[in-house]
């Protein structure tokens, strides 16, 4: 094709602008990295991603993902939304499942529609990997809360499917409002961890019919607050698994996010243990917003 087209997509949205957008390019195979790094940061989403190919390799189509600042080998909006645009645009046709080949490693996405035709998308993420336990001290004071704000049954703990995360349970809503970054501490905590966003979350929620609520903190890569966080939910599922936060080996759930910065988003949760790691995946709907070409 000529010129590399894209198109605007919002992510774990269930009405157009309440999740989390992003510009996938199609026909970026002649793009240099320097340019798909320029086109991300124009672009200004917290990601973008280039598909590379038009035709599967290997059964999965390329994709690299980018932020304004740097490539990132995966990231959760990004990936359901590129799978989204590749149904549509590329294959042109209700798919039942689409392989991507991320830098992170290959991510399959399925398509779940219901009776009524509302389509809902799932990635499988990577098992998921656990790190380093932080003293609750020390996260309470980079989030400018109490040590008692911290629900201390579980830890405060580095888990990544690909990329990773602080998880911090909290106890209250009003805590986890209450939150903020206290920058010199928090640039002193990544300093000596693999993770350097912080996922926040606790049981109230705005609404009976979710499960819980969280907040993603991001400063790392210039984000103060992500509105909806795929990758960091799959890290949050495999940590409700392994400590069986619910009372149980397996959760399906709902958790919203991005109610403080007024922008709701909605991101299902699906874990369970098999024999030696924890299966992973992460859904939610995508709403087409706009097409355009590159001048």
């Amino acid at each position: 094709m000529g010129r590399p087209v894209f198109a605007i997509v919002d992510v774990f949205a269930e009405e157009k602008y309440s999740g989390n957008q992003l510009a996938v390019f199609r026909g970026a195979t002649g793009l240099s990295d320097a340019e798909m790094q320029r086109l991300a940061r124009e672009m200004n989403y917290s990601e973008s991603t280039f598909i590379l190919s038009e035709t599967p390799r290997d059964g999965g189509y390329d994709v690299r993902i980018f932020t304004p600042a740097s490539e990132v080998p995966f990231a959760g909006h990004p990936t359901l939304g590129t799978a989204y645009i590749i149904a549509r645009d590329i294959i042109s046709e209700p798919a039942e499942s689409i392989t991507l080949n991320l830098k992170a490693g290959r991510i399959p996405v399925s398509f779940d529609r219901n009776a009524t035709g509302v389509e809902t998308l799932w990635m499988k993420q990577l098992p998921p990997v656990f790190g380093k336990i932080i003293a609750n001290e020390e996260i309470a004071g980079v989030l400018r809360l109490a040590d008692a704000d911290i629900d201390a049954r579980w830890p405060v703990q580095e888990v990544s499917t690909g990329l990773p995360f602080i998880i911090v349970p909290l106890k209250s809503l009003d805590a986890l409002k209450r939150a903020r970054l206290d920058i010199d501490r928090y640039q002193s905590l990544i300093e000596g961890l693999e993770a350097k966003l912080v996922l926040i979350f606790c049981p109230e929620t705005y609404h009976a019919a979710n499960h819980l609520n969280v907040r993603v903190f991001a400063e790392y890569v210039g984000i103060t607050e992500d509105p909806a966080t795929g990758s960091a939910n799959g890290c949050l599922c495999g940590y409700l698994v392994k400590y069986r936060y619910f009372g149980r080996d397996t959760i399906d759930i709902r958790v919203e996010q991005g109610y403080e910065i007024n922008r709701p988003s909605l991101l299902y949760l699906k874990g369970e243990p098999t024999l030696d790691e924890i299966s992973v995946s992460v859904g939610g709907r995508v709403q087409l917003i706009a097409r355009g070409e590159l001048a």
